[in-house]
């Protein structure tokens, strides 16, 4: 992996490098959506995790410059777990894993901005397509389900 960050060590930045993307997969995975709407929340994601590169925390532009600098079938993409629920428990898991390794080896400024970042890439990419609307009327913006996984992620780093 390119551009490991010394304070961590390989599994560990390894972990902060792939959680974004892997948060997108179960944002995108919260809610049972047709393929129009996993691609526009899937583009949503990307724009988000790209959006990092200008984050007034440098180890969120480090992350988000590693993601970046790997291999283009490693870059984040639309796409959905098959097993919705063990998918998103999996990235939730990860996530208190990533809060854990971030309270131990970073600064606290660090820990939050790397989470509020995971925060706004999940927020996008559930606000990007309307759940439930018929011929485009109607619907939520943010279903039930994408709540719940928001609201869970946010939990992973308490």
């Amino acid at each position: 992996m390119q551009g490991i960050d010394t304070s961590f060590s390989r599994g560990e930045w390894s972990l902060l490098v792939r959680l974004p993307g892997q948060v997108l997969i179960a944002a995108t995975s919260a809610e049972a959506d047709g393929a129009r709407r996993t691609v526009a929340e899937g583009v949503a994601g990307i724009d988000a995790i790209a959006a990092g590169r200008g984050s007034d925390n440098a180890l969120v532009r480090r992350v988000v410059g590693t993601i970046y600098a790997e291999r283009e079938e490693d870059a984040p993409a639309a796409e959905e777990f098959t097993d919705r629920e063990s998918g998103i428990a999996a990235v939730i898991a990860a996530a208190r894993v990533a809060s854990s390794v971030l309270v131990q080896r970073s600064a606290p400024a660090d820990r939050a901005a790397y989470r509020d970042w995971l925060a706004s890439i999940a927020a996008r990419v559930c606000g990007a397509a309307r759940s439930g609307a018929v011929l485009g009327v109607g619907g939520a913006t943010i279903s039930p389900a994408e709540q719940r996984f928001m609201d869970e992620l946010a939990s992973a780093f308490r």
